[in-house]
């Protein structure tokens, strides 16, 4: 399956980083970085459902998206737009990402940045504090029980937010048991990629309300957001419909039910 196979190309490349990197040297870097910025407190609060933004290159399935990706005008683009905060797709093989479109995006927009990869051990979040994320994907499938909450707590202790993401019950039931306090219901099957935005709408309600939820994938109308916010979601996370229009920012605006607004110099390819 594509996921065992994202996720073992993902072990070999870390395996050599380790080797290259050593753990000491990343971590010694910890006590010059500044705080991080509130991705989890940005998706809080009344002010209706929050957008985290994907600066998304490329998909396994679909391949490249964009035929000028710049994740500088596309973050600034999602910050003109209203977005709450920024994901950042990391993994370099099958989606065409780089670590150093972090501090790239972090320099040009004041939002939290969500690092988006396939992370499974410590290593990778001392990696990802170090190269200035602000939150990280933990997915629950590619998990035990055990790491899960070890890089949840190494997480909060590193001031970073982790986004648990889930695909049905079981996987929703050991995230909330680990001590999630963001869930991300990913509409994509990562085994068939196939999207259904009911999952989403059919998990949410089982979520304690203290939990932070997060709708990821499949996310493309107004129409779209006023059902997850009926729903009690918090957040959604949108990367594709973004990234292929011809001006992110007024996308952004239009999937948020705002007045029009010029992205003059913010269109993609």
């Amino acid at each position: 399956m594509l996921l065992e196979q994202i996720v073992s190309s993902k072990k070999s490349e870390v395996a050599d980083l380790e080797v290259t990197l050593p753990l000491g040297i990343v971590t010694s870097a910890l006590g010059r970085l500044e705080k991080t910025r509130g991705f989890k407190e940005k998706l809080q609060g009344n002010s209706g459902l929050k957008i985290i933004a994907e600066v998304k290159r490329a998909s396994p399935v679909k391949g490249l998206l964009c035929s000028d990706f710049d994740p500088v005008r596309l973050a600034r683009a999602y910050q003109c737009g209203g977005a709450g905060a920024i994901s950042v797709i990391t993994e370099k093989k099958y989606f065409k990402g780089d670590p150093a479109y972090i501090s790239q995006v972090k320099k040009c927009t004041e939002l939290p940045i969500l690092r988006k990869d396939f992370i499974f051990n410590e290593y990778q979040v001392f990696e990802s504090r170090v190269l200035g994320a602000d939150a990280i994907l933990l997915i629950v499938s590619i998990l035990d029980q055990y790491m899960l909450r070890r890089l949840i707590r190494l997480a909060a202790d590193l001031g970073l937010t982790a986004l648990v993401e889930v695909h049905d019950k079981n996987e929703l039931e050991l995230a909330v048991n680990a001590g999630a306090e963001v869930i991300g219901i990913n509409n994509r099957n990562l085994k068939t990629f196939t999207v259904n935005l009911s999952t989403t709408l059919q998990l949410a309600g089982n979520i304690p309300e203290d939990i932070i939820v997060v709708s990821e994938s499949g996310i493309a109308s107004h129409e779209d957001i006023l059902n997850l916010e009926q729903a009690g979601v918090d957040a959604a996370l949108i990367g594709e419909t973004l990234v292929r229009s011809a001006d992110p920012c007024a996308r952004l605006r239009e999937l948020k039910g705002l007045p029009d607004r010029k992205g003059a110099g913010l269109q993609c390819g």
